[in-house]
């Protein structure tokens, strides 16, 4: 992605259902969880590079011995420093007690991290800022091990204030305002209360406060607790916990629109936000590889029990299609198909924009992440020259000679490599006020390519801000001497602010909004604008489920292709040589690649929760205020 944009963050949950002389005894170690763990976390390092964070339980420990241990890091390689510390302790300790090797009892009663219930995370931060305290796992901590709280999740709430103010009015003080927090006390509060009354039930059945511990720990239902907890939550998430006895849980959203995928056999239980990463690190099977239904939860009991519990009520299945697109990992088999198809379902565009001169095309992509669109964008190619080839030999007929067959089949598609991250300046680009300079050198071209009568199509991923195709890539595929440029996004037009789990929370960002706002002004509709915001402002007071989203206004006067052409005109500047055109995929097209991921809210502003319109709502406000901040 030329600009890229930011995933909230992914989630990796494993749980051992054998003890752990059984893994020594098969794997040859007792730190096999562990390992397990720092795999599932270092093949989801796409879904968060800000930070870090690892838990684990000990089931069974005697009272007065460490059980539950977390690490955290917000270093620029944070997996590596988390597992690089865990490493760091356990050969320690056991540089300090040789003869324990292979004693995994005296192991799992003395060693930190190793245990039986483990949790990880990675994050990108969009909420708050990336100090160490905003990296999850969040641990709530209590003397009663079954009211310890370790939480972490993939998740944006767009109702963070209210969520807030239910606490206090709890009676609560919450020690900082972000959703992570309030998340993790509404369900403490819940659990708490769950706990209190198992307490008094064991009491009248006799038993003593020591006693009553373990009728609880059966008998604690997470169902009825994540049911009160996540009652009034607004948003998109994947929220897994560890409580301190041992159950566990993972609850996804009712629109399904984080992603959730879990596997269990004899040995273990595992749970990640994306389904190859569980394929690879334990080598299993596509279709033993579950996805976690909308509104359930997977609840791992202490004892070992799994079940699958309706929390919320499901509602319509509204699954992020960004993560098709752009976020998730393209080894997974679904998500690779639909990639190589939205390049195929953008060709005919590309075709209309080159009128259908294949030969003098050369056909490239945005490296890296576009690289599986511009493999569906070349068998679309290559599926037309064939057409062509056919047509050429039929016309020709018998009069054909073996020569000019062989030459008509010789032709083909023009693919090439034109630009090549390079990826240390990227990561050496840091701060804006030195970008802007450096920008233009964060890819490098193939020259001898690209002919002067050549148009040289560019396939992306998608055009979030444009700031980088402006400043760096029209620049350096303009020095090929291309007739014409034209810039492919797999994706819609991104129009509205997202607050599901991508930083996408500024509207005035996106080039697609600028456009719309520069053919209101070029066309003497600035009264829409002024409109929108009167709109906007008068429902600031209202309910959620009140809230319209007017922001649709502001591109209702425009054809999608009239604003694509509007951007290819802020695209180009006077420097620019070559034609410039910008293609994006269609709504339809993208639901045609994507069946399975109609959440489209970023595209249409059709927004899955009440939540959404009342972000957008915010979004556009502040850009009219001209307010430097966050929607949400």
């Amino acid at each position: 992605m030329s600009d890229a944009i930011k995933h909230e963050c992914g989630i990796a949950l494993v749980r051992l259902k054998k003890p752990l002389q059984f893994y020594k005894d098969k794997y040859g170690s007792a730190f096999y969880g562990i390992n397990k763990m720092y795999l599932l976390m270092e093949k989801q390092h796409n879904r968060g590079q800000d930070g870090a964070g690892f838990a684990s339980i000990k089931f069974n420990m005697e009272p007065g011995t460490r059980y539950i241990s977390r690490v955290r890091s917000n270093q620029s390689q944070p997996i590596q420093d988390i597992f690089a510390q865990i490493n760091e302790r356990l050969n320690n300790v056991l540089e300090e007690n040789p003869d324990k090797k292979d004693d995994v009892d005296w192991q799992e009663k003395n060693m930190p991290y190793i245990g039986n219930l483990f949790l990880g995370h990675v994050r990108y931060g969009t909420f708050g800022k990336n100090s160490i305290e905003s990296v999850h796992p969040f641990l709530r901590q209590s003397n009663w091990k079954h009211q310890n709280l370790i939480v972490a999740g993939n998740f944006n709430m767009t109702n963070s204030k209210q969520l807030l103010e239910e606490l206090i009015e709890l009676g609560q003080h919450p020690k900082e305002f972000t959703d992570t927090v309030t998340v993790m006390e509404k369900i403490g509060h819940f659990l708490e209360d769950e706990v209190a009354k198992l307490y008094q039930k064991a009491k009248k059945k006799g038993f003593t406060k020591k006693n009553a511990s373990p009728y609880i720990e059966e008998n604690l239902s997470l169902k009825k607790v994540l049911k009160r907890s996540s009652k009034n939550w607004d948003g998109g998430y994947a929220m897994a916990g560890l409580v301190g006895h041992g159950d566990a849980f993972v609850l996804r959203d009712p629109n399904g629109i984080r992603p959730t995928y879990f596997y269990e056999d004899e040995e273990v239980v595992v749970v990640a936000s994306e389904r190859p990463v569980i394929q690879t690190v334990f080598n299993v099977k596509i279709e033993d590889v579950k996805e976690l239904e909308r509104g359930h939860a997977l609840i791992i009991k202490k004892s070992g029990k799994t079940f699958i519990k309706q929390v919320l009520e499901p509602r319509e299945k509204k699954s992020c299609s960004f993560e098709r697109i752009y976020f998730s990992r393209g080894s997974d088999a679904s998500i690779y198909e639909e990639r190589k198809n939205l390049g195929k379902l953008v060709f005919p565009e590309i075709l209309k924009s080159i009128e259908s001169d294949i030969s003098n095309t050369v056909f490239s992509y945005i490296p890296n992440t576009a690289e599986t669109s511009f493999y569906g964008m070349t068998e679309a190619a290559e599926d037309l020259l064939n057409q062509q080839k056919t047509a050429k030999i039929l016309a020709g007929g018998k009069g054909l000679s073996a020569n000019k067959v062989t030459e008509i089949l010789s032709e083909r598609p023009r693919f090439e490599k034109i630009a090549i991250k390079d990826a240390k300046l990227r990561t050496f680009i840091a701060d804006d006020s030195s970008r802007d300079d450096l920008v233009e050198h964060v890819y490098d071209i193939t020259y001898g390519v690209v002919k002067p009568t050549d148009n040289l199509v560019i396939i992306d991923d998608s055009i979030v801000r444009g700031t980088t195709l402006k400043k760096s890539i029209i620049r350096i595929l303009d020095r090929l001497s291309p007739k014409k440029i034209v810039v492919v996004s797999s994706a819609p037009q991104i129009r509205y602010p997202d607050c599901y789990g991508i930083d996408m929370a500024r509207i005035d960002a996106f080039i697609a909004f600028k456009a719309a706002i520069e053919l209101l002004k070029d066309t003497k509709q600035e009264h829409i604008i002024d409109e929108v915001y009167k709109k906007s402002k008068a429902q600031q007071t209202e309910n959620d489920t009140e809230i319209i989203n007017f922001v649709k206004e502001i591109y209702k006067p425009f054809t999608a292709k009239e604003i694509s052409a509007k951007i290819a005109e802020m695209l180009k500047t006077k420097d620019i040589k070559a034609e410039v055109e910008v293609i994006y995929q269609t709504i339809e097209g993208l639901h045609e690649a994507c069946p399975d991921n109609l959440g489209d809210w970023y595209f249409t502003g059709d927004y899955p929760t009440p939540g959404g319109n009342r972000v957008v709502n915010e979004a556009f406000i502040n850009f009219y205020e001209g307010n430097d901040k966050r929607a949400y």
